[in-house]
């Protein structure tokens, strides 16, 4: 039985084309910075996102704390969406690794929360923490993979100009909502100081995200990623599969395709909460009105299926290239066999 995985496009594995990069590619030692093609990928990186310069780094998470450490100074506060990425699923490492405090607001990426942004940010006395920094996540993760647009992110830009505030974007899936907006990715990246950008989601590669910013900026993060033993040496063997990845994006139109039928055919069901015109890139969530959630996930896996939970009682399907349309359309109808009748 072929197994359907829907729980992350992450689970992704690389094609042919970036195998074949890898094998070929052409290392040295990037701690000396010598390694050609990690150089040669930073450098179409920050290219593509408007930016001086770039840097490769293992994973998101270690992106977007190294935007954190070089943005702030210990006992200052960073600004984020309460269901940010850097607030739920990267282990308290603001606090940990930086000393800084997260302070999350409800809604912060709609045009009620930013209209209420500068409430939030701290006045300067000396009894409280000082607001350093603002980080938005675009698509928004925990809302179902929504697209904060360009209008929305250049009114925050704007604001935290206004109080002398940087801007930094967990832009994990930064080429979905380019793509879901009809925009160059750059158009929303002119709106922030600093963003990280994963190769290892949607875009397919096997190991790898991006961070982008000033070349002063960073040049400091480099340091940073040494201190938290992110020194990779010859990681052209990883940079060259980003490569093959940053070369066609095209598929993630697809992927927002086969997110949206899965949305269309599950909204007929009964049992379920679905909102089709929510699936904006490839990010579906569901809640389930009757059937417990172990249960229901429980269930899905015996027939081929693999979704993920997403709170106490909210399902997550997440699209890739690794999953056709026919696949989505089985997923579809094994979910609608499972769920109980009204």
């Amino acid at each position: 039985m072929k197994i359907i995985d829907l729980r992350s496009d992450t689970v992704t594995k690389p094609t042919l084309a970036m195998r074949q990069a890898m094998m070929s590619a052409e290392v040295g030692d990037d701690v000396y910075g010598e390694d050609v093609t990690v150089n040669r990928l930073e450098a179409v990186a920050a290219e593509i996102m408007g930016k001086e310069a770039a840097l490769f780094v293992p994973t998101g998470s270690m992106g977007n704390q190294l935007a954190i450490m070089t943005h702030c100074s210990r006992g200052e506060e960073v600004i984020c969406d309460a269901s940010a990425h850097i607030f739920h699923y990267e282990m308290a490492a603001a606090g940990q690794l930086s000393g800084v405090q997260l302070y999350p607001l409800l809604n912060l990426h709609s045009e009620m929360g930013i209209s209420s942004l500068s409430d939030h940010i701290r006045e300067p006395l000396s009894y409280l923490p000082r607001t350093r920094l603002i980080c938005l996540e675009n698509t928004l993760n925990r809302a179902g993979g929504t697209v904060m647009d360009v209008a929305r992110m250049a009114a925050v830009y704007r604001l935290a100009g206004k109080f002398g505030l940087k801007v930094h974007l967990d832009g994990a899936r930064i080429f979905n909502a380019a793509y879901a907006l009809q925009c160059e990715v750059r158009e929303l990246t002119q709106y922030c100081d600093s963003v990280m950008f994963c190769l290892s989601k949607g875009l397919g590669a096997p190991v790898g995200s991006v961070l982008v910013g000033p070349a002063e900026f960073i040049a400091q993060a480099r340091r940073y990623r040494k201190l938290l033993g992110g020194g990779m040496r010859q990681a052209g063997i990883l940079a060259a599969a980003g490569l093959v990845a940053l070369a066609d994006t095209s598929h993630l139109l697809l992927d927002h395709q086969k997110a949206r039928r899965l949305a269309l055919m599950l909204a007929q069901f009964p049992g379920v909460k679905v909102n089709p015109a929510a699936a904006e890139t490839n990010i579906l969530l569901i809640e389930l009105e009757k059937m417990p959630l172990a249960l229901f996930l429980e269930e899905l896996q015996r027939r081929g299926v693999l979704a993920g939970p997403m709170g106490r009682s909210a399902v997550r399907f997440v699209t890739h290239y690794d999953v056709s349309m026919e696949d989505v359309e089985r997923a579809g109808e094994m979910i609608g066999k499972l769920l109980p009748s009204p």
